[in-house]
């Protein structure tokens, strides 16, 4: 497909480069603002006493900052939540209940201040935690906490803030490669070919990092490496149906009909495959442009499905594994995830 051909509407977490260097995301705005750049303050109106908005903002900035977990994280800012706050009921009911328990059990003694783990792990700063336990948005264990004084084991309790589970294990490490062609997912190659390790043993010493899932020799975009094997295991397990989104060039035109029959199902010799989702995002007189969304992880299942349709994929690239997403990340590159980010993978799986 050429540089030049274009559409109306611009594929998640890329442009018409197709993966040269993507263009935002979701977290994209309008008006040529970088990705989560703050609009500008509106000057003061000028009257004798009046106070400019920015000055309103700052007095109400502990607030704001609480609305909230990881909110100042740049890529956590792109992935979008449905969590509810518990009701006002719910609220009065795990105070009562923590309060009956204290009577019963004494105060407890043992690991630290919850307020201190959740600033630890990078939620916010520790006053802000503070609050976001009094608004009841943070849960030990799957319970509700709505008051201060409780005290929990980081490497035993699960937290979770708006949701989502927070990491309190420091030791864990989470990256996002977006992968070049011709570079192999494994550490090592008894060819010589480039592997992943190359791009990772001179930038960040870690334990032993564990891909999720794979890519092939000559696909490009998102991979997820981790030294969390828990969270591995299950985000390449098939009973969580973690979606993949693909950006596939393939010779055109493309008929209806045959675009029709991957959303319908294919038969491979594998078995059938039918994909999530699938748009037209571009097309020129030789080439088309289609976003694919699928969560199987059969081995290179995206290639054969388009060669038994009979439109072999001229390029391939990922741009997305559940809610992370490409973004404007370069090739051959490595950013670690956000907290957000880490919270919503484990969320999607289960923790």
């Amino acid at each position: 497909m050429s540089r030049g051909s274009s559409s109306g509407r611009t594929p998640r977490g890329n442009n018409s480069n197709f993966g040269g260097k993507p263009a935002g995301g979701r977290g994209k705005q309008q008006g040529g603002k970088s990705f989560g750049e703050k609009p500008h303050d509106k000057s003061a109106s000028g009257k004798p006493g009046a106070k400019s908005n920015s000055a309103k903002r700052n007095t109400s900035a502990p607030r704001k900052n609480s609305e909230r977990a990881f909110g100042k994280e740049r890529f956590g800012n792109s992935v979008p939540t449905n969590y509810a706050r518990p009701t006002q009921r719910a609220r009065a009911q795990a105070r009562a209940e923590s309060q009956a328990s204290r009577e019963i059990n004494g105060e407890q003694q043992d690991g630290i201040r919850l307020q201190k783990a959740m600033a630890n792990a990078g939620v916010a700063s520790r006053r802000v935690c503070e609050e976001m336990i009094l608004e009841g948005r943070v849960e030990v264990n799957g319970n509700l906490v709505v008051e201060l004084g409780s005290r929990v084991d980081p490497a035993k309790d699960s937290i979770h803030v708006d949701g989502m589970r927070i990491q309190t294990n420091q030791a864990n490490r989470y990256f996002v490669f977006n992968k070049p062609k011709h570079v192999m997912c494994t550490m090592d190659d008894p060819e010589g070919r480039r592997t992943i390790a190359d791009y990772f043993k001179n930038e960040h010493h870690s334990p032993r990092l564990f891909h999720v899932g794979r890519l092939d020799y000559k696909t490009e975009g998102v991979l997820i490496l981790t030294n969390d094997g828990e969270l591995a295991n299950r985000l390449q397990h098939p009973k969580y149906e973690v979606p993949k989104t693909y950006l596939v060039q393939i010779p055109g035109p493309l008929p209806r009909a045959v675009s029709n029959q991957p959303r319908e199902g294919v038969k491979l010799e594998d078995g059938w495959i039918k994909v999530d989702d699938l748009k037209i995002i571009a097309t020129t007189p030789k080439h088309v442009m289609v976003e694919v969304t699928l969560h199987s992880g059969r081995n290179r299942i995206v290639r054969r499905m388009f060669d038994a349709v009979g439109h072999p994929v001229q390029r391939l690239v990922r741009v997305a594994v559940g809610p992370i997403l490409l973004g404007d990340q370069k090739q051959g590159t490595i950013r670690s995830l956000g907290n957000q980010e880490v919270g919503h993978l484990m969320a999607m799986v289960g923790m």
